[in-house]
């Protein structure tokens, strides 16, 4: 199986020619991009995922209109393969949101094609210094988003201006309070280790002072789709068996016959294993009831 990063490129192949197909197909868009309001009198935002199109629609409220490029559960974004109405809609778009760090390259190359719409980066924006590029779980973070989009749109209309500051207000406490959560969950459980198929909710665990115990190697080749070396396959099967960790916390959307078989495993031996996704649970479309989910999830498995 090819890596993510392979994948990753031919995607952003195909989103330069889906880009060109789209400009010749003479279709047409609700927003030109220059910052002229839709066809039903709302600012175009186009996300890369439902996760960011979800803080997009948290802050904009009734006056945006959100397309999120990806809103799959099962779809891969290093993978994806971007459409000609991909294309149209990043064209006509007025507010361009993505998670980037590597992560949605396909969206990248779609936004250098569209013209003069306003152009937000998550991973830029939470600076964390760490190349992990799962931001959407480093709360802190999430919230700089929310203020950023509250920025940009307030520039779009001006007339709406402190509601979308209102919004990001309203949004940013909510945020707080998980990230208070998380805090208090590692100071009840000091010392706790857990283990991860893949480091997709790695700042959560950062927050709540968790260790993530997974030998490097491990999580390493499950994130490329490469084969685990066994003596990393070994260790971490030892750390359940041991029960040295408290919890095996798994990517639901990167599925191999090893995660499967360490999931089994660590619920053999009684061990909570924690679900986690890169996009919005099907049937979800709020972000702060989906992170209020994992956070619940993650501290009864602490128990």
């Amino acid at each position: 199986m090819s890596s993510r990063h392979t994948r990753s490129v031919l995607a952003a192949a195909s989103a330069l020619s889906v880009f060109a197909l789209a400009a010749c197909s003479g279709g047409t868009s609700s927003s030109d991009g220059g910052g002229q309001p839709g066809a039903a009198g709302k600012i175009e935002v186009v996300a890369s995922t439902d996760v960011w199109g979800s803080v997009a629609g948290a802050v904009g409220g009734d006056q945006v209109e959100v397309k999120s490029i990806i809103h799959d559960p099962s779809a891969d974004p290093h993978s994806y393969e971007t459409t000609a109405d991909d294309a149209l809609a990043a064209k006509g778009a007025q507010l361009l949101l993505s998670n980037g760090g590597g992560y949605d390259e396909f969206f990248g190359k779609l936004t250098e094609q569209a013209g003069s719409a306003k152009k937000l980066v998550a991973y830029d924006i939470a600076a964390t210094g760490d190349e992990n590029e799962h931001v959407w779980y480093d709360l802190p973070g999430v919230g700089k988003v929310a203020d950023q989009l509250a920025t940009q749109l307030g520039e779009l209309r001006p007339a709406s201006k402190q509601l979308f500051a209102d919004n990001a207000t309203t949004f940013k406490a909510k945020v707080d309070a998980l990230e208070k959560r998380l805090e208090e969950l590692g100071t009840t459980h000091p010392g706790t280790k857990v283990v991860v198929t893949e480091p997709v909710a790695h700042y959560l665990l950062a927050s709540a002072k968790i260790t993530d115990a997974t030998p490097k190697a491990f999580s390493d080749a499950v994130e490329n789709d490469t084969d685990v070396p066994a003596d990393a396959v070994s260790a971490y099967r030892q750390l359940i068996a041991t029960k040295q960790v408290k919890a095996l916390i798994n990517n639901e959307q990167t599925v191999t016959p090893l995660t499967q078989d360490v999931v089994k495993q660590a619920k053999d031996a009684g061990i909570g294993v924690v679900g986690v996704t890169e996009t919005l649970p099907a049937g979800v479309t709020d972000y702060i009831g989906w992170m209020t989910g994992e956070v619940d999830e993650l501290a009864g498995a602490l128990k």
